[in-house]
């Protein structure tokens, strides 16, 4: 480390330096928090000046395997020795091999490599409507969307992103996109109609505050698109790849969709997202009628094919689920004597709290204690820590978060006082 730092003239920057150089040359598209990461090993990173926090947010669900995992880093430096990057236009050792492995473990029979998750959402759009367009349908337009979704930041992505604080300052967005209020299956069957190509939704909402969506609705999603001739298209980006304590969410149900997007921890952090499609998807798209430049490349399909095998080898779906009850049985500790604490949903090491107006003190006052953590939807505190944390890391969470909750509370009645 100490070699690789020195053929670093970036790691000595000053924190002002750092700060100002990103305020005075990017869009202000982030509001940071006042903390400079340098490193990570494990579930724990470290700011520039060598202080630790123990990680549970994971790069917003991205580093599933932790900071510096030994056989990443392996095959990133024998990789990057190699081959980074190929062009499409050729074959390469790892695209295939990956597709296989993930239509093998999804269910699915086709695979399209993309860059991110919203470019995966954007070739899942343009897939069902190409469907429709095969089938003789062209005026089967309509993209059915749920409320509070969230999907991605390009235009597409954005439209059936049913939040107005993401849309607004981006209106006219794509036409064509329905927003179902209620996630009930009468709604939904109200809502159905021969002009819909496509229902998009997240097994579990991400963004929209750690909510999972009812089973019964899940079905009930099946059941119409097979009667519309519809796609079913799930949302795994945030969901998936192990994060539930099975693959992707959607297999807690026992359905299968027609379309899965992924990305965030495929590659272990490096950008790689892809579009899974079941058999009556594959020919959709033909030769020239949809591409990418980076999307497969060698050594992120490398990384992903070492994300699977470290998945599979150290058997991390069982440990997930059981972290996650483990978590989970804490919180509920916790919950028994903090009147902050509300529901806590989720499943496996994706949790959500909710904290109502408290919940960005909460996220404010954890990172003062040296933890990561993230308020979602404005009331939730949302926990996705890498599938390495172990007991006595969560313990140690656990122990954080109760004197959080014992500060704000106290700070929270001494006010109602005050008035």
């Amino acid at each position: 480390m100490q070699q690789l730092e020195k053929s670093d003239p970036y790691s000595s920057l000053e924190a002002d330096t750092i700060k100002r150089l990103e305020d005075d040359y990017l869009f202000s598209t982030y509001k940071r928090y006042d903390l400079i990461i340098s490193r990570g090993t494990g579930a724990r990173v470290y700011d520039i000046g060598g202080n630790a926090y123990l990680d549970f947010l994971a790069g917003i669900a991205v580093n599933s395997l932790g900071y510096n995992h030994p056989r990443i880093v392996r095959v990133l430096l024998e990789q990057g020795q190699r081959m980074i990057h190929c062009s499409n236009l050729f074959y390469h050792p790892y695209q295939g091999s990956l597709a296989k492995r993930l239509a093998g473990i999804s269910g699915m029979s086709r695979v399209f490599f993309t860059n991110s998750g919203t470019e995966a959402i954007e070739g899942a759009l343009k897939i069902a409507r190409a469907y429709a367009h095969k089938h003789g349908q062209a005026d089967k337009s309509i993209i059915l969307t749920l409320k509070n979704s969230f999907h991605g930041r390009t235009l597409g992505a954005l439209s059936i992103t049913a939040q107005e604080k993401y849309q607004a300052p981006f209106r006219p967005l794509v036409p064509d996109v329905q927003i179902l209020e209620q996630f009930t299956v009468g709604a939904l069957e109200k809502a159905f109609t021969k002009r819909i190509c496509a229902l998009v939704l997240e097994p579990i909402q991400g963004e929209g505050g750690v909510v999972p969506v009812p089973e019964e609705f899940l079905k009930a999603a099946r059941r119409l698109c097979d009667k519309y001739d519809a796609l079913l298209i799930l949302d795994e980006i945030q969901s998936g790849m192990g994060r539930t304590g099975k693959y992707f969410a959607f297999q807690h149900y026992g359905i299968l969709p027609d379309l899965v997007t992924v990305a965030k921890s495929l590659a272990a952090g490096y950008p790689l997202g892809a579009i899974l499609g079941a058999a009556r998807v594959a020919e959709s798209l033909q030769p020239g009628e949809h591409g990418t430049t980076f999307g497969g490349g060698p050594l992120a399909c490398r990384l992903a094919l070492e994300v699977l095998d470290i998945i599979d080898q150290d058997d991390l779906l069982r440990k997930v689920t059981e972290l996650g009850e483990y978590l989970v049985q804490g919180l509920k500790r916790l919950a028994a004597h903090h009147k902050s604490m509300g529901e806590i949903r989720g499943a496996g090491l994706m949790i959500g709290v909710e904290m109502g107006p408290a919940a960005k003190t909460v996220v404010d006052r954890l990172l003062k204690r040296g933890v990561l953590a993230n308020a979602a939807h404005e009331t939730v505190l949302r926990l996705l820590p890498p599938f390495v944390i172990t007991q006595g890391e969560i313990d140690e969470f656990l122990s954080s978060l109760d004197g959080v909750l014992d500060d704000v509370e106290a700070e929270s009645s001494s006010a109602g006082l005050s008035r």
